[in-house]
C-alpha cells in the first residue's frame, strides 16, 4: 500500500469496520470515474473566474447586466470610478474572457454581457442567498 492510500484505508476502515486491497481499489475506481465529469481543459472557466475576481471588471459586468442592454463606453465611464485606461483594459479583459460582446459603431464602442457572464452572476446570486 502506498502512502497516498494509507489515509484512504483508514477512512474505509472507519466507515466499514474493516478494509482490504479490493475495498481500496473499488473506492479508487469510483473516484476516478468522477474525473470524466470534470473538464479536461478548464482554461476558459478559470480565465472567466479570474477575470471576475477584479473589482473594476466585476462592477462593469454587474452594471451591464443590470442595464440589460448594450452600453457605450461613455455610459460606463461616469459610473465606474476608475481611469479611462483602467475601464478600457477591464473591458478588453472581459471580452477576451468571453464575458462581454463588443460592437463598434463609428467612433462609439458598445458592450453587452454574454450568456456566460449572466449565468455566472446568477450562480453567485443564488449561492450568496444561501449564505444570508
Amino acid at each position: 500500500m502506498s502512502s497516498q492510500t494509507e489515509r484512504l484505508e483508514r477512512l474505509i476502515t472507519e466507515e466499514r469496520g474493516g478494509c482490504c486491497e479490493a475495498d481500496i481499489e473499488e473506492r479508487l475506481d469510483s473516484l476516478r470515474s468522477y474525473q470524466s465529469e470534470t473538464p479536461t481543459n478548464p482554461d476558459a472557466d478559470l480565465t472567466a473566474l479570474k477575470t471576475l475576481g477584479n473589482d473594476t471588471r466585476y462592477h462593469i459586468v454587474r452594471l451591464l447586466t443590470a442595464a440589460d442592454r448594450e452600453l457605450c463606453v461613455c455610459e460606463i465611464n461616469p459610473i465606474v470610478n476608475v481611469s479611462d485606461s483602467a475601464i478600457s483594459h477591464a473591458l478588453s479583459d472581459l471580452y477576451d474572457a468571453g464575458l462581454v460582446t463588443r460592437r463598434k459603431d463609428g467612433t462609439w464602442r458598445y458592450y453587452e454581457t454574454t450568456d456566460r457572464a449572466e449565468a455566472l452572476l446568477t450562480a453567485l446570486d443564488k449561492t450568496g442567498e444561501a449564505d444570508r
